[in-house]
């Protein structure tokens, strides 16, 4: 573990100012303007108009930061402080038009690539999955780039409700079109539910996207899907997209699209945790709808994946020093 430089911000200690008190920031860090400033933003993205059923995403990103006043500074696995290897900020929200999908898309794009091009690594909290198409538009690079997908849907389907080609089940099919994802370096993980035609997935698969549906991830355990996981990306910038339906719902009942028998947050701690090494360029947790979870579970689940998250992509920022 690298020493603290005094210059990184750091998180309000629960131990000098109590949980429930203060200001709602991710992870009770500061709230700053200038992304110029830090190694990691973490941003907001509160919208859900890309949802075609049950909405409440929009309400994701305050509950998450409300409940990341639990996180404290030290990964107790793998002993990681992010807070000591990079700098850290809340960055607050991407700007949003609840009324306009094509408006947030191009507003929520700019917000991102200004973010990119000051040098910083976004770690965003939805928000729909359509949410992750302005992203990845935002920190686009010369060539595609790979995404580990955790999700129960692959989001891959071309339009909906006639030739809209805009929702949060066509996000990832967009990016590929667009030539910011190279297919053959994306895998789904987690697959799974009812579909609306034998021939869902076919789209995907021939493009060479890696879908490890959930029979297939029960068989290899999460050791084996991270090692599939590395084969897939390589060396290849990574995105990592955490949508919460990949849970169980027992786990994450607060979502836009539940489908019954996923795997745990012990599992999906697992296989965060398990993607130390690769090449990361950013990260999302994405379909935390608080009005259908007023236990405040999903939320809580949503705040603890984003600190999985954040600790593996400040190793990879310090790596790459």
């Amino acid at each position: 573990m690298m020493a603290h430089d005094a210059s990184f911000f750091r998180p309000l200690s629960g131990s000098e100012v109590p949980r429930f008190a203060g200001r709602s920031t991710f992870m009770r860090l500061p709230q700053i303007e200038d992304p110029a400033e830090v190694d990691i933003a973490l941003i907001g993205l509160p919208w859900d108009s890309g949802s075609t059923n049950r909405v409440g995403q929009r309400h994701g990103p305050r509950e998450i930061r409300n409940n990341s006043t639990m996180m404290r500074l030290v990964h107790q696995a793998s002993r990681i402080a992010p807070y000591d290897l990079c700098r850290i900020a809340d960055l607050g929200d991407a700007p949003v038009n609840p009324i306009d999908i094509l408006d947030t898309l191009e507003q929520t794009g700019e917000f991102y690539r200004k973010v990119h091009r000051a040098g910083a690594v976004p770690l965003t909290a939805g928000g729909d999955h359509l949410g992750t198409l302005p992203i990845l538009r935002g920190i686009a690079r010369d060539e595609p780039m790979a995404l580990v997908q955790f999700d129960s849907h692959s989001d891959t389907n071309d339009t909906y409700f006639g030739d809209n080609p805009y929702t949060h089940g066509t996000p990832f099919r967009r990016a590929i079109e667009e030539g910011i994802l190279d297919p053959k370096r994306v895998i789904q993980v987690g697959i799974r539910g009812s579909l609306y035609d034998s021939s869902d997935l076919d789209w995907a698969l021939a493009q060479g996207i890696r879908i490890i549906e959930i029979e297939e991830y029960f068989d290899l355990g999460p050791k084996k899907v991270n090692a599939e996981i590395a084969r897939v990306v390589g060396k290849t910038p990574t995105y990592v997209t955490f949508d919460v339906d990949a849970l169980d719902p027992a786990y994450a009942p607060g979502t836009g699209t539940p489908e019954v028998g996923g795997f745990t947050t012990r599992e999906a701690q697992q296989m965060i945790r398990g993607l130390r090494g690769l090449n990361l360029v950013g990260a999302d947790v994405m379909e935390v709808s608080p009005p259908f979870d007023t236990s405040g579970l999903t939320a809580l689940t949503g705040a603890t994946l984003m600190f999985e998250l954040l600790c593996v992509l400040a190793d990879a920022i310090a790596s790459r020093r």
